[in-house]
């Protein structure tokens, strides 16, 4: 498994940059549609590893008891 979001952010990086230079309105907003979607993906990543390590550390404790 590849790491989706840093395409999706290059992708819509690369597409709105396309769409501000010739004008494409529609192109340059879904480039950012993308770039959003990247970081949304990073956001939901993050959030999963923060509960795993809280869920990590309640075992542990509970473990060393």
């Amino acid at each position: 498994m590849g790491d989706n979001s840093a395409m999706d952010k290059i992708k819509g990086k690369a597409k709105e940059a396309a769409g501000k230079a010739t004008g494409n309105d529609r192109m340059a907003a879904e480039g950012k549609t993308d770039q959003a979607k990247g970081k949304a993906k990073d956001a939901m990543r993050n959030m999963k590893e923060r509960g795993e390590g809280v869920r990590d550390s309640l075992t542990d404790k509970r473990d060393n008891s």
